[in-house]
């Protein structure tokens, strides 16, 4: 393996775990909505916004800052 298809792999692997960071925020966020915890609706609110960000923008952009140069 190479060291690029290495470095490849490392940024598949951090883009992927964001993802499932932001996906697993914005469900604590609809629960705490659905006052399923102890903590305020406007907390899941933010907890929603922040992982529908992190799910769907921060991925975007990670893949725009590390995409490869076109020759």
């Amino acid at each position: 393996m190479t060291d690029a298809d290495k470095l490849a792999r490392q940024r598949f692997f951090a883009i992927s775990l964001l993802r499932l960071t932001g996906a697993i925020l914005a469900v604590v966020g609809l629960v705490t909505l659905a006052g399923r915890t102890t903590l305020p609706p406007e907390v899941g609110m933010v907890f929603v916004l922040m992982g529908v960000a992190d799910f769907l923008l921060v991925p975007r952009f990670l893949a725009r800052k590390w995409k490869s140069p076109q020759p």
